[in-house]
């Protein structure tokens, strides 16, 4: 497979197109009245996971384009206390956020410019094309489980 290809289907792939939902679709008409509704036995409600989703992402992003770029510890700076975002308003504008820092990755892994396979300065052998499978594979995941609990809530995509 040439550069281009791979670069192609990363970025397809990037944007949730494959072999499973994709995370727009997956949180699409989500009823605000159950974003923090925790359901017995699963471990997150659907804020924490696109707070989590948002925060990894973002966090990888400022891996590879950071020199000066810090761990944040965990689990706390992941995930989020509250089962509801506080405000309301902030359920959307991480949902634009995703977007935003999405489209930031795939913008990278689209630039010729950009060697997928060099590893990145500051890092320790990581390379670009492993932070973007990085981003394909945690975001895949969390969406099984978004979709998982609009099940359990009654609200299959």
């Amino acid at each position: 497979m040439d550069d281009a290809k791979l670069r192609e289907q990363l970025v397809s792939t990037l944007g949730g197109h494959g072999a499973h939902m994709s995370f727009d679709q997956a949180v699409k008409g989500f009823p605000r009245d159950l974003i923090g509704k925790r359901v017995p036995n699963l471990a997150h409600t659907a804020w924490q996971l696109v707070f989590h989703i948002w925060i990894a992402q973002w966090d990888i992003l400022d891996f590879v384009t950071n020199p000066s770029y810090e761990s944040r510890p965990w689990p706390e700076a992941y995930w989020p206390a509250e089962d509801a975002p506080r405000p309301l308003s902030a359920w959307e504008e991480t949902l634009g956020k995703i977007k935003a820092d999405l489209k930031a990755v795939m913008d990278l892994v689209r630039d010729a410019g950009n060697d997928l396979f060099a590893p990145i300065p500051h890092g320790q052998g990581q390379t670009l094309l492993r932070e973007a499978l990085l981003v394909i594979d945690h975001t895949s995941y969390h969406v099984g489980q978004l979709v998982d609990l609009r099940r359990l809530l009654g609200i299959s995509p």
